[in-house]
């Protein structure tokens, strides 16, 4: 059997670390990797290298190369005295790419589940709560997954946040979706939030 050199082994164990990508398309990537110049292979590998000093927004807690990233500077969106809260960094990127909401975010880093050990303590919720009194927010729009934990996190925000306009974003039926292929929750969550024409 051949052995492959342990550079290109090395490679292929690290692209099978990222999510979804199996041993055979690591060693597919690293492949295709070999064929690049030089100048391109050092430019990859110094742009990973410098994942390690990404730092984070002091505001939202998206990444950011300044103290405050641009949406937390921006004072237009201080002033719709709005936070959208999310999970996680994607969540957030993904509202923010709708162009549909004007206010600022607070990403949680999580939602709780006490069977993995992940209390109030271990999310971003008093830092949640000190914004919301800094910035005089009038509302604050729950967009967390539908899920238990994600209703228990709801509810544990809502009980902290008191006197503070509290809601929470639709869930239900996809555009271009069909009933007769929605699940009962779906169909639930989507009756729970109708409203009227």
């Amino acid at each position: 059997m051949v052995k492959l050199p342990e550079s290109l082994q090395e490679v292929v164990k690290s692209f099978a670390k990222l999510p979804g990508v199996g041993e055979k398309t690591a060693f597919r990537q690293a492949m295709s990797m070999i064929q690049w110049e030089a100048e391109d292979l050092d430019l990859f590998a110094k742009s990973v290298s410098e994942l390690q000093n990404i730092g984070f927004c002091k505001g939202c807690g998206v990444f950011s190369d300044d103290e405050f990233c641009s949406v937390c500077s921006s004072d237009d969106r201080k002033e719709n005295g709005v936070i959208c809260v999310v999970e996680n960094i994607s969540d957030l990127l993904a509202i923010e790419k709708s162009n549909q909401f004007g206010g600022l975010y607070h990403i949680l880093g999580g939602v709780l589940n006490p069977l993995l050990g992940v209390g109030p303590e271990q999310l971003r919720l008093s830092e949640l709560a000190q914004r919301v009194e800094e910035l005089n927010t009038k509302t604050v729009i729950l967009a967390v997954n539908p899920s238990v934990e994600g209703d228990a996190t709801c509810s544990f925000i809502k009980q902290t946040l008191k006197g503070i306009n509290v809601e929470r974003i639709g869930f239900g039926i996809p555009m271009g979706g069909s009933l007769e292929y929605l699940d009962s929750l779906t169909i639930s969550k989507a009756l729970e939030n109708r409203k009227q024409l």
